[in-house]
């Protein structure tokens, strides 16, 4: 299989089925990042995610990033801190960042129910 992260001009969220088919894939490699507070991703998170919580995004981002080449997924809860921090990463000129559309939420429900639900 050959999968490719989608434009940015695609849009802003990716699916969730298509994170874990590239995780499985090992390709192309992408930074993942959680922008949920410490407590919510003691709770649960996705293997392998770095952390980086949305109330010191700024402050604290550029020390997780990859080169401007890598893809960056963000995810949160649902969906929305995500899309809003993947949204700041693009106006600062990260244009393959995305949010995993849905959140954790998404990831537990269609990719893997091991992961705990809140």
């Amino acid at each position: 299989m050959n999968l490719s992260f989608p434009s940015p001009a695609a849009g802003l969220e990716v699916e969730p089925v298509f994170i874990d088919a590239v995780r499985r894939e090992g390709a192309p490699p992408f930074r993942l990042i959680d922008c949920r507070e410490e407590d919510e991703h003691a709770h649960c998170h996705i293997e392998g995610d770095v952390l980086v919580p949305l109330s010191r995004f700024v402050a604290e981002i550029a020390a997780a990033l990859p080169g401007a080449e890598v893809p960056v997924v963000i995810y949160c809860h649902h969906g929305m801190r995500s899309a809003q921090a993947a949204g700041f990463l693009r106006s600062k000129g990260h244009a393959l960042t995305f949010s995993l559309r849905g959140g954790i939420e998404a990831w537990s429900l269609e990719v893997d129910p091991s992961v705990a639900r809140y």
